[in-house]
């Protein structure tokens, strides 16, 4: 049994107590790689941003909110993990300060500050000794698979990953997506559009098979 740490999910990087900076992530695939490695009898930790999705029973369930609360569950969690993949769609910036309740409009422009936020997956694989790291890639539609190719390898290499999941904006929200496993040894694994439960076992085979082989190395 091998021990899986799942982020998965938006994050939401709040104004004031109603407004918020976010994205579209439904948190679907990270969900359903939840489901696969609970059903292949890991043990499962998955850290979920506000998604309406049900996630999967049988797992551990982290429910948590903007990057900071996502990276410390992340952290926690690592410590026991053997592979993490990162499926979650972190928001890169947050507003510099909070607003207390519901401000009132104002006439005229609104200029916003924002800061970075952590770069999580970076973050625990400068770290991760032998545990396997996966991340994900994604690109948009118009720009196309090569372009998409090109920003996941930049990110495998940069970030020090050992697997990349590389896809097009148009899986968010999808039952369906087309994926490209991108491995550190220059591999490319292209995936034909399916289900993402069926593109979610394959990946995390592949995770799974990297760490089995790093075990034995």
């Amino acid at each position: 049994m091998v021990s899986i740490l799942i982020t998965a999910g938006p994050t939401r990087e709040h104004l004031d107590d109603v407004r918020f900076l976010s994205n579209a992530s439904s948190g679907r695939m990270g969900c359903a790689l939840a489901a696969a490695a609970r059903d292949a009898g890991h043990q499962v930790t998955l850290v979920l941003g506000p998604v309406e999705l049900e996630p999967p029973s049988g797992v551990t369930v982290v429910s948590v909110v903007s990057a900071l609360e996502m990276q410390a569950a992340a952290e926690r969690a690592f410590a026991g993990a053997d592979v993490l993949i990162a499926a979650a769609a972190v928001a890169d910036w947050r507003p510099a300060a909070r607003a207390a309740g519901k401000p009132a409009k104002a006439a005229g422009r609104l200029v916003l500050e924002l800061v970075p936020n952590p770069d999580i997956v970076a973050g625990l694989a400068a770290v991760r000794g032998a545990r396997t790291v996966v991340g994900f890639a994604l690109e948009s539609t118009a720009a196309g698979m090569p372009a998409a190719l090109a920003r996941g390898r930049r990110k495998l290499v940069d970030k020090q990953l050992d697997l990349v999941v590389v896809n097009l904006h148009d899986a968010i929200g999808s039952a369906e997506s087309e994926v490209v496993l991108c491995h550190a040894d220059g591999r490319d694994e292209a995936l034909p559009r399916q289900d993402k439960a069926a593109i979610a076992a394959r990946i995390l085979a592949a995770a799974v098979a990297h760490w089995t082989r790093r075990q034995a190395s």
